[in-house]
């Protein structure tokens, strides 16, 4: 969602996450080392990477559209050298899709460097905006994350982490993000309901900030723990220093972040996704059992509940569509008449395991629709006998305000049709969503109910926000 058009829409059927985040602190090679993060980091952004580095009390910084591969090359590090490095790969939600939105975002002040960033939404930045802009303040970008660095150097007279505080106060919505000074420092902070996730780890005697642990694994560093909710975290020449907001709110990590996001080899709030993801599965297996010949998933969303499905109901786990991994992010449709070569050219079907089969699919989710349709329709045709569709979360039915691309609920088709309905459309024999209880017991969290931000599911928004479109309940 850019915060100059609140009606931005993306058309692509799997909802895609802001950003991911990597952070180097008191290592020679730290460029380097956020390449690598970057790379273990790229399912959560494929669409610009960047990496920012401190030198000579400056600040040097390359950016590029596209997958960290395209965008770097071994070359760039010979000017990316120093200890410090920050980096990120993007999605957006806010601010389009052009080179001027790519981040690290840097900015000069006062003889000073600060690159930024940031994973998330901040639901105020329309407003907050306004207000610089009305005390003379002059945006380069249409980002969100913008904002947080005016607020901060506007405040940096009441000194450093004074201006910290004070910036991070006045933002809403979610926020994990990575600061970078030209002296080196670098700074991870974390929204007060904690949405998305940001770990701490030990690199010898430096220090790793990263969206996920698979990062940290990829470097082999040492996970340290996760930045609390509403924790600012400096980390210099004197070691950690770990500051609070003044304020506290209740916990709302993302659910969807279990479900579809992380990767499954990352720790995320306390707990594994693989196995998570299985657990998911098997509750699913016991709401909605059905009789069928084999289980399988559309590669690779679901097949880790798919997994689990598979143990609890006792029904053979079979991997009856073969992915292409050397399909690139974007290819040329040849004709209109071909509009589901993407979905063909990604996946392939093995046409002897299914023809004459009751089958199962589990996903982990249904946005759109329009690509779950076509997949049901080449199945049929293969010879398919009867298509059950099991999905690991319960029905999307309102839209994301704090990252995730379905901005508007005319977007989720689950918000336009009841469960019965949307099972005819798709072409199913039958469909079933794990309910909303069994999804947050099945994370294995005391009282996950004070946990989990659901508002995709049940529309209570832990953060208010200002949009005249949605009014759902707030909690």
């Amino acid at each position: 969602m850019n915060i100059d058009d609140p009606h931005f829409e993306s058309f692509e059927e799997k909802p895609r996450e802001a950003c991911g985040l990597f952070g180097v602190y008191g290592h020679p090679e730290s460029a380097r080392l956020c390449y690598f993060g970057l790379y273990a980091l790229q399912h959560r952004g494929q669409e610009s990477a960047g990496i920012a580095v401190s030198k000579n009390r400056a600040i040097v910084a390359h950016k590029g559209m596209g997958l960290v591969s395209d965008v770097f090359e071994m070359g760039h590090f010979d000017e990316l050298r120093g200890d410090s490095a920050i980096g990120h790969v993007r999605y957006s939600t806010t601010g389009s899709s052009i080179l001027t939105n790519a981040q690290p975002f840097v900015v000069h002040h006062k003889q000073r460097s600060y690159a930024v960033a940031h994973n998330g939404n901040l639901v105020n930045a329309h407003l907050l905006k306004a207000e610089l802009e009305e005390s003379g303040s002059i945006f380069q970008t249409t980002m969100d994350s913008e904002v947080f660095l005016h607020l901060f150097v506007k405040n940096l007279n009441l000194g450093f982490e004074q201006a910290l505080m004070a910036a991070v106060s006045r933002l809403k919505g979610a926020f994990s993000m990575i600061v970078m000074t030209s002296n080196g420092e670098i700074i991870g902070m974390k929204d007060p309901n904690g949405f998305r996730p940001l770990c701490l780890g030990k690199l010898n005697g430096g220090y790793i900030l990263a969206s996920e642990t698979c990062a940290l694994d990829l470097v082999e560093a040492e996970f340290i723990r996760e930045i609390d909710p509403g924790e600012i975290i400096i980390i210099g020449p004197n070691g950690i220093k770990s500051l609070h907001t003044p304020f506290t709110r209740k916990r709302s990590f993302c659910i969807f972040e279990f479900i579809y996001f992380a990767r499954p080899d990352s720790t995320i709030f306390g707990k594994n996704v693989y196995l998570t993801r299985k657990a998911h599965g098997r509750r699913l297996a016991q709401e909605a059992p059905v009789g069928a010949d084999m289980v399988m998933p559309f590669p690779d969303s679901g097949t880790y509940a798919a997994l689990g499905y598979s143990e609890e109901s006792g029904i053979p786990f079979e991997m009856g569509m073969i992915r292409n991994h050397y399909v690139g992010r974007t290819f040329i449709q040849p004709t209109q008449s071909m509009r589901d070569f993407g979905v063909r050219v990604k996946l392939n079907p093995v046409k002897e395991l299914l023809k004459g089969k009751d089958i199962i699919i589990i996903e982990d989710s249904i946005i759109r629709g329009t690509t779950v349709k076509t997949r049901v329709k080449a199945l049929r045709e293969l010879g398919v006998k009867r298509v059950h569709l099991r999905v690991s979360g319960p029905p999307h039915r309102f839209p994301c305000h704090y990252g995730i691309d379905f901005s508007t609920k005319g977007e989720l088709i689950a918000a336009k049709m009841e469960v019965d309905q949307l099972r005819d459309f798709l072409g199913l024999d039958t469909l079933h969503y794990l309910s909303l209880p069994g999804l947050l017991e099945s994370t294995d969290v005391p009282h996950p109910e004070n946990h989990f931000c659901k508002a995709c599911f049940d529309g209570c928004y832990p953060v208010a926000f200002d949009d005249s479109l949605s009014k759902f309940c707030m909690e």
